[in-house]
């Protein structure tokens, strides 16, 4: 456990000076292959494949800011997914969050089921649908919390409990609320998931993912994948997601001050209904969310009646912009049954609750007067 509180990890963890030239941002290493010192003897490094030193300080930075003991750094967050569901094998078990993102789903639905792993999808919010759902060949319970996009969250604490009692892992996606605002690993999970391309990166320039562990065993099958399967995040965006990180606890602020101000203007909108936003009173889970986040994030969803409405409200906003993704400075508004779960099959949305008139917004760091103004006038034109 680090002795310096988050701000300080977020600008110094594995930002430490180049050794050679005292450069204090980390070199982008922009080499496939490192010259060996003998046969079978290397600096630390042989193939960019296998380990990079740009790479091994974001790993370093990604373990220190969610307290675990070893971080993964991956292409995207699919390549993370699946590099956490890699080593499994025909006959286990996974559950898994009801209403996840529909690309996780297609991951788990398309590919690893056919690899005979069977996959189960529960409401973890529900704790005894999650004790009923547990086998004996259960070996992870994968969550998301807050969930993709309807803002539900499942107590970790509770869920960790329950799944190491039958000898499971608790993997958490955490790429919502980022190590800033949630901690899983000090709530009891095992492993944290990150779509790095969101928050921890926070200017829509980059893609990644990330796997953060807690055991030596994570190391080594994580760095296995890496290795054998590939599907690194390059030096480049391992500069990106670094930089990133050192203004993530001040744009994290913003991002959430923005973010209650316009679900609190949303809340009162006679045109907006089953507004979902943890950070509202009214919001069913709310105590819960206290009690687990450092805060409520800066991400929402809410109904419209119907899909013409929704694309009238998208067409008429000015400074959002209609655009999947989220986490970056700019706000955005996406339609989720077209968008992030475009994947999935309509009756697969309905079974999540995701209907034609769903919107999702990420909340930028924009003046929020100026973002309350955006969204009534476009409200006015539904």
């Amino acid at each position: 456990m680090s002795p310096y509180k988050y701000s300080t990890l977020a600008v110094h963890a594995g930002q430490h000076p180049d050794p050679l030239t005292g450069a204090v941002n980390v070199p982008v290493y922009l080499s496939s292959t490192f010259e060996l010192t003998g046969i079978g003897s290397d600096r630390g490094w042989d193939y960019s494949r296998a380990g990079n030193p740009t790479r091994d300080r974001l790993e370093t930075a990604l373990a220190a800011l969610e307290g675990g003991t070893c971080g993964h750094a991956f292409t995207t967050g699919m390549a993370a997914i699946s590099a956490l569901v890699a080593m499994l094998r025909s006959g286990d078990h996974i559950v898994c969050s009801r209403d996840v993102y529909a690309g996780t789903v297609r991951l788990f639905d398309q590919i690893v089921s056919g690899y005979g792993i069977e996959i189960e999808y529960v409401d973890t919010s529900d704790l005894a649908a999650v004790e009923a759902a547990m086998k004996p060949k259960t070996k992870l319970v994968h969550i998301e919390t807050p969930s993709n996009p309807l803002m539900v969250l499942t107590d970790i604490a509770a869920v960790a409990k329950i799944a190491h009692a039958h000898g499971a892992e608790v993997s958490v996606d955490n790429t919502f609320l980022s190590p800033a605002l949630q901690s899983p690993l000090a709530l009891g999970a095992d492993i944290v998931m990150h779509s790095t391309t969101k928050y921890l990166n926070g200017h829509s320039d980059g893609l990644g993912g990330a796997l953060i562990g807690t055991k030596p065993e994570h190391k080594e099958r994580f760095l296995l994948i890496q290795k054998a399967a590939g599907g690194v995040m390059s030096p480049f965006e391992c500069f990106l997601v670094l930089r990133g990180i050192k203004t993530l606890p001040l744009r994290i602020q913003q991002h959430e001050e923005n973010g209650r101000a316009v679900a609190e203007f949303l809340a009162t909108h006679a045109k907006v209904s089953k507004l979902a936003y943890p950070g509202l009173k009214s919001h069913p889970q709310y105590d819960l969310a206290v009690k687990q986040q450092k805060g409520f994030g800066s991400m929402m969803s809410f109904e419209l009646k119907s899909r013409e409405e929704a694309a009238r409200f998208l067409t008429a906003i000015k400074i959002f912009l209609n655009a999947e993704s989220l986490g970056g400075v700019e706000s955005l508004a996406s339609h989720s049954a077209t968008t992030t779960h475009g994947s999935v099959s309509e009756e697969v949305r309905q079974r999540m609750g995701i209907n034609e008139g769903r919107i999702r917004l990420s909340i930028g760091i924009e003046d929020k007067e100026d973002l309350i103004a955006d969204l009534d006038q476009a409200l006015e034109a539904v």
